[in-house]
């Protein structure tokens, strides 16, 4: 059955979010996605005179060409998919999923030589496409957000066609303010963290890459990072469940790693040499995300929160850092997570998950709370 916000969704995507010009090729790749989204995406392209190329995915599937995957196997496949997206424009990935630890019994070994070998690929779509990527609504992240399908699929639309425009101002104001900051300090319950992004960008992101969207992020001087973090936010990592993350630092590497997986959170860190290190440091204020949901693109713009991100660092925000893991855990900051206080240069600038500027006042969610709806 088709649902006219599929088309008010597709149309996002394809005019605002990449931009699509006429004669431009897009890959659109779907995860477990009703077909009638995928067919509104491919006429949104059209309607604009691109040209639009579909690869659909099954996460079944995928796991089960995951078990037995060879290195031979590998490189073959990431040859083909190299030579096609450096064929794209644009790239429109949209992922759903029945089951959200679908790949949690491929070992992580494999799991590992996947990642390594299909890295150029998304490299090459990272860097030489504009690109969107996207969660689909299932009844498997509405259990992880405790709602009901029909209150999160209400919920989920309402917060991807967002109109991200009237956030603009606040994040070019947060954006000047990052990139003239030399030290960061965080505190709050388990936290107490300081470091340096003198230097490095700070990049707005607003709804152009991932929706949804709302958030700014920067980088630590690789080096810089000192003192320890609390993640009070649940994770999902290579498709296992992470509950309390605790890092400590020194000198920029993490020197303990704790949680309800210790072992598999150390293994996890010890990839390679960059995995220790943090390769993004961002702060999330999408409006109408308040709760964590076990689903990164969705918790890493919670309101009020912050994340902190072992492993590789962004072109746009780059402290050197290279990893295969890069790993967003997130910490929120409102009065009922335990609160929690952001300093710029000894400034505070957010107190309790609110920017106390006069110029950033714009990103608090209260600016919002008669179009908010809480996914509780």
């Amino acid at each position: 059955m088709h649902d006219a916000r599929f088309d008010t969704l597709a149309k996002l995507l394809v005019d605002y979010s990449i931009r699509l010009k006429r004669d431009e090729n897009v890959l659109i790749e779907p995860f477990d996605v009703p077909d009638e989204m995928t067919i509104a995406l491919i006429r949104a392209a059209r309607s604009i005179g691109a040209v639009p190329f579909v690869q659909i995915h099954r996460a079944r599937v995928s796991r089960a060409l995951a078990l037995g995957a060879s290195d031979r196997q590998l490189k073959l496949l990431a040859k083909h998919e190299l030579a096609r997206m450096k064929k794209m424009s644009a790239y429109i990935a949209v992922r759903g999923s029945n089951n959200i630890t679908e790949l949690s019994d491929v070992s992580a070994e494999r799991m590992k030589l996947i990642a390594k070998t299909m890295r150029p690929v998304q490299d090459q779509r990272v860097k030489r496409t504009k690109w969107v990527v996207l969660r689909w609504p299932t009844p498997s992240m509405a259990q992880l957000a405790g709602m009901s399908t029909e209150a999160f699929e209400d919920f989920y639309f309402k917060v991807c066609t967002l109109d991200y425009r009237k956030l603009r101002p606040g994040m070019k104001a947060l954006k000047a303010l990052m990139e003239k900051t030399d030290c960061v300090e965080i505190k709050g319950p388990g936290t107490d963290l300081r470091f340096s992004i003198k230097g490095i960008p700070a990049v707005i992101c607003g709804g152009d890459r991932n929706i949804p969207d709302g958030e700014v992020f920067s980088c630590p001087v690789k080096n810089s990072v000192q003192g320890h973090v609390t993640f009070n936010a649940p994770s999902i990592y290579q498709g296992i469940s992470f509950d309390g993350i605790r890092l400590e630092f020194h000198d920029g590497k993490i020197v303990h790693a704790t949680s309800n997986q210790t072992k598999k959170l150390n293994k996890i860190l010890n990839s390679d040499a960059g995995a220790r290190y943090i390769g993004e440091f961002s702060l999330g204020f999408n409006p109408h995300v308040l709760e964590p949901m076990r689903d990164i693109l969705f918790d890493e713009k919670i309101a009020g929160s912050f994340h902190f991100t072992p492993g590789q660092a962004y072109e746009e925000a780059d402290n050197g850092n290279r990893s295969q893991v890069h790993w967003d855990m997130v910490s929120l900051q409102r009065p009922e997570y335990g609160g929690g206080e952001i300093y710029f240069d000894g400034k505070l600038i957010r107190r309790d998950g609110e920017f106390l500027p006069k110029q950033l006042r714009s990103l608090n969610r209260g600016r919002f709370a008669k179009r908010s709806t809480r996914p509780r």
